[in-house]
């Protein structure tokens, strides 16, 4: 029997999030936008369901004048997104 994918992953967009913020730790929403070609709109959205489900940190605060929000993984995040790699090799495994 195949593992079961977790659904909030399994969005192209979201995945790309989490994927960059593993990596990284934590990024500014501008550089989520440019490595991920997203709008502002459609990333807004899906950094809003990651952060409802506690896969990422968002803060919001000021660099001068000008709004910066900065997303950060969690714990949360971190095992979430262990558990889909490992679910996807799963899926990729032959099987008897």
């Amino acid at each position: 029997m195949f593992k079961e994918l977790d659904s909030l992953l399994h969005s192209e967009l979201r995945l790309a999030i989490v994927s960059l913020l593993v990596g990284a730790g934590e990024a500014e929403f501008k550089e989520l936008k440019e490595k991920t070609g997203a709008t502002a709109g459609n990333l807004s959205v899906q950094v809003q369901k990651l952060a409802d489900a506690g896969y990422i940190e968002v803060e919001k605060t000021f660099k001068g004048k000008y709004p910066l929000t900065t997303c950060k993984i969690t714990k949360v995040g971190l095992k979430a997104f262990d558990n889909y790699v490992e679910a996807l090799k799963d899926y990729l495994r032959p099987k008897k």
